[in-house]
């Protein structure tokens, strides 16, 4: 059970895919009193892991009280920043306050291709920095490396460097429409691509010890199982099974990218929504439509249900860009 909470819209960034087109902070953000009550709905309906995302979670001033609640419920805090305000300082007060692991960005292992994609110059080194300040403060931390056309052929080379970095994982993210990434939509990757990649990166788990995981692309567990190769995961697309995400004004939605609202913590508690919600009950039904309906590798797979709202209008409906859709029933 994982959950992430995009604890404000401020960001440091102008990142061109960000899916909350963040920048700036919002109006009537959650406050201190009502992110701790959310926290402890939260641990009520039983998540145990806590994502704290943005924007840049570390521009809040509270971030570390908030952190040591979730601590203090049972949870493990963790984190998805771009690393640039990770300062050896920063670090150790997040460990201190129960942190356990941090998610920093990094799409390139060139340092202007990456800043450009950032829209921010010194964003590679000041995430690389952060690395190494997580590392000195004994503070775990994985590498967030979000995938399209134009740095598909480096996923290898940034996993080497995540093992050099001393990173425990790497997770891929392939890129949904949703947001500034609109924008962006004709460089995402598509059928071929994808599962290429897929391949490339279940072959290369194989050869490195730390995890890899690519995210928003379920269809690798079905590449996981034709190959022959063991994960610690039970399905891609957690989306409203094991998964949601809250905004920084409190509006709950089965993940980041599918941009549909379930409710809204400052009206409903959000274990109530958890457990009630319209559209947490149909994904739960996971009766799937076209080729996701019929496909043998539904349970362990599920097709990204914010694709396919994005590209047919229907989140239970087929997954855009599966090859796999070309066998179905077998």
């Amino acid at each position: 059970m994982i959950i992430s909470w995009n604890t404000t819209n401020a960001c440091n960034m102008y990142c061109k895919h960000c899916y909350r087109d963040a920048g700036i902070k919002a109006d009537q953000e959650l406050s201190t009193e009502e992110g701790l009550t959310l926290i402890d709905q939260i641990a009520e309906a039983r998540f145990k892991i806590m994502i704290f995302s943005g924007g840049e979670p570390l521009l809040r001033d509270d971030i570390y009280t908030l952190v040591n609640r979730a601590r203090e419920r049972g949870m493990r805090p963790v984190f998805g920043t771009n690393g640039t305000l990770i300062t050896g300082a920063v670090a150790g007060r997040l460990k201190e306050a129960g942190a356990v692991a941090m998610g920093i960005s990094l799409d390139s292992v060139d340092p202007v291709s990456h800043d450009t994609f950032r829209a921010t110059t010194g964003a590679w080194q000041g995430a690389v920095d952060g690395m190494h300040a997580c590392r000195e403060a004994g503070l775990p931390f994985q590498i967030h490396t979000t995938v399209l056309d134009w740095n598909m052929a480096e996923v290898e080379k940034l996993t080497d460097f995540a093992v050099q970095a001393g990173a425990v994982g790497h997770h891929i993210f392939f890129l949904v429409p949703t947001g500034r990434a609109v924008n962006i939509e004709a460089e995402t990757l598509k059928a071929e691509q994808y599962e290429e990649l897929l391949h490339r990166i279940m072959k290369k788990q194989a050869e490195v010890k730390i995890e890899l995981k690519p995210t928003c692309a379920p269809q690798f567990m079905r590449v996981a199982s034709e190959l022959g190769l063991k994960t610690r995961f039970s399905k891609g697309c957690l989306a409203g099974l094991s998964y949601c995400i809250i905004s920084p004004l409190g509006v709950v939605q089965p993940c980041a990218y599918l941009n549909i609202p379930a409710g809204n913590v400052r009206k409903t508690p959000f274990d109530e929504i958890w457990r009630e919600a319209e559209i947490f009950k149909v994904l739960r039904t996971e009766q799937y439509t076209g080729g996701c309906g019929s496909c043998r590798y539904k349970k362990i797979c599920g097709g990204c249900r914010a694709r396919a709202y994005f590209y047919h209008g229907d989140y239970m409906g087929e997954e855009p860009w599966c090859l796999y859709h070309g066998r179905k029933g077998s």
